[in-house]
């Protein structure tokens, strides 16, 4: 009986002796805290500035009327039905077209050589993926590109540009092989 009066008191006791252990170890733990926000507590507070002054927006009306887009792909400066009726040399107009006409110089990559017999051709890849065979005398790009000669590292060619003023210009361009 008196076992059993022990363990009563003792689920009673053991629980108000733990509190009270707790309860000691928690007063020291956070005195250093409560120092440090008393001393900030203790500061006297800055005044906030003031908000700075908006500038009021101003509207500008854009009249972009007659003037080139420039987000379209700038054409060459003459319309060719002008450009094609102007005096002196200029590219053969009234030859076909040949295949490689069709694509941008800058797209065409020289990917390689092939030799038979004393001739040089040269391999030309459109960005179609095709591969086709070029010796001199043939036209590629769309700047009326004759090719001039093929060697082993590039492709020679000579364009024909419209200038400004109406006439054709001729400028020498390459195609270089790609490793």
């Amino acid at each position: 009986m008196i076992c059993l009066n022990l363990k009563k008191s003792l689920k009673f006791l053991l629980p108000i002796l733990f509190s009270l252990t707790l309860v000691g170890c928690v007063s020291n733990e956070f005195d250093d805290l409560k120092a440090y926000i008393s001393q900030v507590k203790s500061k006297s507070a800055t005044p906030i500035e003031p908000m700075p002054d908006i500038k009021s927006y101003e509207s500008y009306n854009y009249v972009a009327e007659g003037l080139r887009n420039p987000f379209e792909k700038q054409e060459e400066p003459q319309v060719l039905a002008e450009v094609v009726s102007a005096e002196g040399p200029g590219p053969d107009m009234e030859r076909e077209k040949e295949e490689l006409e069709a694509y941008p110089l800058d797209t065409l990559r020289m990917v390689g050589t092939l030799s038979k017999g004393n001739e040089l051709w040269g391999l030309v890849k459109a960005n179609d993926g095709v591969i086709h065979r070029v010796q001199a005398g043939h036209y590629l790009g769309q700047n009326y590109g004759k090719i001039t000669g093929v060697q082993e590292q590039q492709i020679d060619l000579e364009e024909w540009v419209a200038t400004t003023t109406g006439k054709w210009r001729e400028r020498e361009a390459s195609l270089a092989l790609v490793e």
